[in-house]
């Protein structure tokens, strides 16, 4: 019985084609982040001084400043949504772009690419909304998807949670563990809980905007699929991951 069920969902894969709202969101992110001035590659935004005033300009008028968000302008009312497609350095976008791509796979042929593609973007601005909200008075400019993908995996571990993955853990000299997904996910949401709680006002990572879309994601996965449209069976991850 089982064996027929995986075959039925390897077919439905490759009927659909795969996870093309996946690939497209990794495409369009890596696109934005080459042609812009983070990645250095852009020859036009020039190099050493004018590279990093050049930086500063473009993140300030692309991603979410929340003070000006609150101010409730047009042009900012947009930032938490040009703000998905932002990364600060290639190490921003290469460990965002993993998450994506492993979890959102899976989290995609589920919902649909329609369904999959307004959960990513929705829960995406309201993740930096939400940071933003909280932190109205700040002046520190805020990009990066990691609040879509933060939702992604709160979906992904209502609907498979009993699913496998494959983590790398620093504290055990990064000794590859093969774990149950609930496990690794709650572990995550955990290590973010107590990293919003000692993050100081400065720049640095947005662990509220974690939080808020993590809890998003899996509420929204909850009020649409129900109990009784819950994976069951015991999914694998076919992709290879780190640690979140």
């Amino acid at each position: 019985m089982l064996d027929r069920m995986i075959a039925k969902w390897r077919a439905v894969r490759a009927a659909a084609g795969g996870p093309v709202a996946t690939h497209a969101l990794i495409a369009g992110c890596c696109a934005v982040f080459l042609l812009g001035p983070a990645s250095g590659l852009n020859p036009s935004y020039g190099t050493g001084e004018r590279l990093l005033e050049a930086g500063t300009t473009y993140f300030r008028r692309w991603g979410v400043v929340p003070a000006e968000l609150a101010e409730g302008s047009p042009r900012a009312l947009l930032t938490p949504l040009t703000a998905l497609f932002l990364h600060g350095s290639w190490l921003h976008l290469l460990g965002n772009m993993l998450f994506l791509r492993v979890f959102g796979a899976m989290a995609e042929e589920r919902m649909g690419r329609p369904a999959f593609l307004c959960f990513y973007v929705c829960t995406g601005y309201l993740a930096l909304a939400g940071y933003a909200a909280a932190n109205a008075s700040s002046e520190q400019t805020l990009v990066g998807a990691s609040g879509a993908i933060s939702a992604v995996l709160g979906a992904f571990l209502f609907l498979f949670p009993r699913a496998r993955v494959t983590s790398l853990f620093p504290f055990l000299y990064f000794l590859p563990l093969r774990l149950p997904a609930w496990l690794v996910l709650l572990f995550w949401f955990a290590l973010q809980w107590v990293a919003a709680h000692r993050a100081g006002s400065g720049p640095g990572v947005a662990y509220l905007a974690h939080l808020v879309g993590f809890s998003l994601g899996f509420l929204l996965a909850w009020v649409r699929y129900g109990r009784a449209a819950r994976v069951r069976r015991s999914a694998t991850a076919t992709e290879g991951d780190s640690q979140p």
